[in-house]
């Protein structure tokens, strides 16, 4: 795994961005996956991608995944590029496949069949800034990639001990 796809800055605006999409996306799921929130679980979503939506089961299993668990990877901030990826992806094709013929609202008052893809467009926005600048602050990103990349400054340094001569050999267990 590259290093650069776990790297962030110690931003809390791109926290609370994370952690806000990460929330309102694992609830969407939880809904498709659990039941919860008033949802109606797994078999019933899987039937209705299938059955009213023309959605393969294989690709419906795939939106409520990244839904589900790109939340939780979002919340916490582990892999939140490939997280925020996932979700941006789902909702690009539920906007097309579902959402585009309802127009750019979402249907407060009951009035159409469907909503819009006003939700749906603040949801890649908001995946588009993560997966440009990461996790931010409070991540398991951060927390990882700045382990890894201590490691890996150690790890360059003790290459060169034998050649270079101004980088001593390991004194470790030992006192000068």
């Amino acid at each position: 795994m590259s290093l650069s796809l776990l790297a962030t800055s110690n931003d809390w605006t791109l926290t609370i961005a994370r952690i806000v999409l990460g929330a309102a996306l694992f609830a969407h799921g939880a809904q498709k996956l659990l039941g919860w929130f008033g949802g109606h679980g797994l078999r019933a979503t899987i039937q209705t991608f299938h059955d009213q939506l023309g959605i393969p089961a294989p690709l419906a299993y795939l939106a409520i995944a990244a839904e589900f668990f790109g939340g939780l990877g979002l919340i916490v901030g582990f892999l939140t590029r490939v997280a925020a990826l996932g979700i941006a992806i789902t909702m690009i094709v539920a906007m097309a496949v579902v959402h585009w013929k309802f127009g750019f609202f979402i249907n407060w008052f009951g009035d159409k069949q469907g909503h819009g893809v006003e939700y749906h467009l603040l949801a890649v926005a908001l995946a588009v800034v993560i997966i440009v600048h990461g996790a931010g602050a409070f991540s398991l990103d951060r927390i990882v990639y700045r382990s890894l990349a201590l490691d890996s400054r150690k790890h360059a340094a003790t290459e060169f001990e034998p050649i270079v001569p101004f980088f001593p050999p390991s004194q470790a267990g030992t006192t000068l």
